[in-house]
């Protein structure tokens, strides 16, 4: 999902978007290495800075927001933004209907992709992971690219403000049994109804609550628990779950509003910086003021969450845009740009390739041992350094997948 162009009307796609190419590299660049550099790093220092940095690089137990819990959502709003050039330029070359059977295929084939990612049927049909991160990327394209080729701007606010404000609602008002899906929990409640069976507790509960935010105690986590199938990230529900797939669609459609203004020609380029810090800005606030009724939490993608993440999102935006679009300043964004074009790709690799045992050949053994701390240090690095090897190769040689 990463043909982003500027496409002059009536023309061909001949300028790509540099700045969103180097935004999603950077977003995976953190993914792929960039997190065990900084972890590693704080073994060797403890200083302020890299304490600091260290904390950033891990999510929040359940509420609040750190920077790597703005990677995902960094991620999904990107495929909003991209997919307003790439289905734009199709809708006008070769009409809807041939967009909607790009959306149809291309999600098909990333959810796919996601299913084997997860082990496909190597454990058994039950042990399937319907949902994960790949499989809610491609829900989020699926749904948000249909309603980009079927609605105009304001059908398409309409439904983003429906989205956040629906998943608000459900998740606030609809009655749940009064039970927390949590191992100790579940223990103790054992203990007092003469079953070890997750299933029959939960039926057996006959009280209801409403309003709760808590982990295993809240709509969405109840709906995995009661209507996903097969394996569940956290044993009784998924993250990546049924019922916060709408607020993660609006994440999506948040991007393709930001998508919409960087292809409006009637704004100058430092005019549409300005707006995108300006919505930025907006949404953090936005989003933390919700989050005092509707607590930010990733893990079930609260709508506050949604805004916050989008907010930081726009912000990211407005600097790769401002440095790399408007003051050319790009040489040094060009390894950003190479994991950008090929982003699937390097995320699959590093399922698929032990880059850390390769990185051991290199450096590992007496030369590691040698460096303390400094050693492991120095595997980040080289794990870092052929994961780019790797995506310049795919890309001097224009091999990207793009799904």
């Amino acid at each position: 999902m990463s043909d982003t162009e500027i496409t002059p009307p009536g023309k061909t796609a001949t300028q790509r978007l540099m700045s969103l190419d180097a935004l999603r590299g950077f977003d995976m660049f953190w993914i792929v290495g960039a997190e065990e550099i900084v972890h590693a790093l704080h073994k060797v220092s403890q200083t302020g800075v890299v304490n600091g940095m260290a904390a950033q690089m891990s999510h929040v137990k359940w509420e609040g927001v750190h920077f790597y819990d703005l990677i995902f959502p960094l991620f999904v709003f990107i495929v909003g933004v991209s997919l307003v050039f790439s289905l734009g330029r199709i809708v006008q070359e070769s009409g809807k209907l041939a967009a909607l059977k790009r959306i149809f295929w291309r999600g098909l084939l990333l959810y796919a992709i996601g299913v084997l990612y997860y082990g496909g049927f190597v454990h058994g049909v039950d042990r399937i992971r319907l949902m994960g991160v790949l499989q809610r990327m491609a829900l989020c394209y699926f749904f948000t690219g249909i309603i980009f080729c079927t609605f105009k701007l304001r059908g398409m606010i309409i439904t983003c403000v429906a989205l956040l404000l629906g998943y608000w609602a459900l998740m606030a008002w609809v009655p749940i049994r009064d039970i927390q899906l949590d191992k100790n929990n579940l223990e103790r409640l054992a203990q007092q109804m003469g079953t070890t069976n997750a299933v029959e507790l939960f039926y057996q509960t006959t009280h209801t609550v409403t309003g709760k935010y808590d982990p295993g105690l809240n709509l969405a986590n109840h709906i995995d628990f009661q209507y996903l199938p097969f394996r569940r990230w956290d044993t009784y529900y998924d993250p990546e779950g049924l019922l916060s797939t709408l607020s993660a669609v609006a994440t999506c459609l948040l991007g393709v509003f930001a998508g919409l203004l960087l292809r409006n020609k009637t704004f100058g380029q430092q005019e549409k910086v300005f707006w995108l810090l300006g919505a930025g800005v907006a949404g953090v606030l936005l989003g933390h003021l919700w989050g005092l009724q509707f607590p930010v939490i990733k893990k079930i993608w609260t709508s506050s969450y949604v805004l916050v993440a989008a907010g930081y999102s726009c912000l990211f935006l407005a600097v790769f845009y401002q440095i790399i679009d408007v003051w050319k300043f790009q040489k040094w964004s060009l390894p950003f740009v190479w994991i950008g074009m090929n982003p699937i790709t390097i995320y699959l690799a590093h399922n698929l390739i032990d880059f850390e045992t390769t990185a051991n050949r290199f450096v590992g053994g007496p030369i590691k041992g040698s460096l303390g701390n400094y050693g492991e240090l120095l595997v980040t690095f080289v794990v870092m350094a052929l994961s780019f090897l790797l995506v310049r190769f795919l890309y001097q040689r224009k091999i990207f997948l793009r799904v």
